[in-house]
């Protein structure tokens, strides 16, 4: 069982870890496992890129299949191997959505500690600036604040409302007394509050797992698949994030041609990768194969960004045909941005990618 697993890892990473843990705690000793080295970037290697089209670690595969991302092998772990060792996801939907959240709210505390340790590695010696990394050591103080306050219990409940981000409506002190950080989504459901929205499609699922649509398939390996794209979208968000919306993150006097070019190159890299997710899966597929799942929930309120900032269809044609074959689906039309129904096109900050 466990020797037909193989893990690619490197010393020092919170994501390998994290599978490590898992694996321990599920009593998969004895896995395959290949230490690589970040200084000599073994990493990149050709074994790894053709597992892994992002050449990033941990890779990871039991059998014939491949998962490319932490939390998703970590939660493929559980379900494959739930009645073995420790169990990591209770079966209580409201205990779930806990566990799912603080799950998914690692990414911010993980992010924004790298934003200051790993300042100088990420960010080219001429694009240093001193403002910069004291916003970054705020941010994370802030972060760290937050943190502590979940261990103390200092959560509360309060009453949904439709806010307005161009009246900060969602910093409001009513939001605040439930949301520490202030951010949508906020959803409550009775006396359960999920702040994290993966969580909170997660949480649907598993309380209403015979309504509707079933979004997270039974098989493993299914799943794996499901997880996989689920939590990549982080890496396409945040990458449209930082060409798209630039101008609004980065304060006037920080900002550099050379580090908004890079922020497109790699939002490029990006898109060739979705674009080959979606080819390799075949014409009229969904992002994790023939059903509408978790995946296409998660993802397309990203993608949908893409046509409506102007991104050239050249750039992604396999996620410009995903985008027209789901953007009439009746869920998404009957939650699409009000916003966006009044202005249809929004500003051309992704024309020139």
């Amino acid at each position: 069982m466990a020797q037909s697993m193989m893990l690619y890892w490197c010393s020092g990473s919170p994501p390998c870890w994290r599978v490590m843990i898992a694996l321990e705690e599920k009593l998969l000793q004895g896995y395959k496992h290949k230490h690589l080295a970040f200084d000599k970037n073994e990493h990149k290697c050709e074994e790894v890129k053709a597992l892994n089209p992002r050449a990033q670690v941990p890779t990871f595969k039991h059998g014939d299949i491949v998962v490319n991302e932490s939390l998703a092998a970590c939660l493929y772990l559980e379900s494959a191997f739930k009645s073995h060792g420790t169990r990591l996801i209770p079966d209580d939907p409201t205990e779930q959505a806990l566990v799912y959240q603080r799950m998914f709210e690692t990414n911010n505390l993980q992010q924004k500690m790298y934003d200051v340790a790993f300042y100088e590695y990420y960010v080219p010696e001429g694009e240093r600036l001193e403002s910069a990394l004291k916003r970054n050591k705020e941010s994370l103080v802030t972060e760290l604040k937050l943190w502590d306050g979940y261990l103390e219990k200092l959560l509360q409940g309060y009453k949904h409302k439709f806010l307005s981000f161009d009246k900060n409506e969602h910093k409001c002190e009513e939001v605040k007394a439930l949301n520490p950080r202030a951010q949508l989504p906020t959803f409550k459901h009775g006396d359960i509050v999920v702040n994290e929205s993966y969580a909170a499609c997660l949480y649907l699922e598993s309380a209403f797992k015979s309504q509707g649509t079933r979004l997270i398939p039974d098989d493993p390996a299914e799943q794996a698949l499901v997880y996989q794209r689920m939590f990549e979208t982080n890496n396409l968000q945040q990458k449209m994030y930082e060409v798209a919306f630039y101008e609004h993150y980065v304060p006037e006097g920080e900002r550099l041609e050379s580090a908004l070019k890079r922020n497109k190159e790699s939002l490029v890299a990006e898109l060739k990768l979705w674009d080959g997710y979606l080819e390799k899966m075949g014409k009229g597929s969904y992002l994790a194969g023939k059903s509408f799942t978790m995946a296409d929930v998660v993802c397309f309120p990203i993608i949908a960004f893409f046509p409506r900032l102007h991104c050239p269809r050249e750039r992604c044609p396999r996620l410009m045909e995903y985008y027209e074959m789901l953007k009439d689906r009746p869920s998404i039309k009957a939650s699409w941005p009000p916003h966006w129904l009044e202005k249809p096109e929004g500003p051309d900050t992704l024309k020139n990618l």
